[in-house]
């Protein structure tokens, strides 16, 4: 196993909210960016308060999964880029893997039960 993904692997499971920050910024976006992205591939089930957004974004950035990838300027407010690293990559990739596979298993074990149908 190569050294990034030990890592990676490490950092794992994700919470929801820290998946839906790491999978939004597959594009560089800013923070408020950020929180309103989560809140429309939630479908409005999971919105972020500046608070938690910030210290989120400061976790990730201290555990190496993005970095700050610049500015952008709105008005008079300086906003601050975010972008994943290959580490956060790899952790996203391997989170939703994860993930699909828990749902395929969720799936088999509800038809079992009787649902889905």
């Amino acid at each position: 196993m190569k050294d990034r993904e030990k890592a990676a692997r490490k950092l794992l499971p994700l919470s929801e909210a820290t998946y839906l920050i790491l999978a939004s910024l597959t594009e560089p976006r800013h923070g408020y960016g950020i929180m309103q992205d989560v809140e429309v591939v939630s479908g409005g089930r999971v919105r972020l308060g500046p608070g938690t957004l910030y210290g989120a974004l400061t976790n990730l950035l201290s555990q190496k999964l993005i970095r700050r990838s610049g500015e952008t300027v709105a008005g008079s407010d300086r906003r601050k880029v975010y972008a994943l690293t290959p580490l956060g990559e790899k952790v996203l990739i391997l989170e939703g893997e994860r993930l699909a596979s828990l749902s395929r298993l969720a799936s088999d074990v509800t038809k079992r039960l009787g649902g889905m149908q």
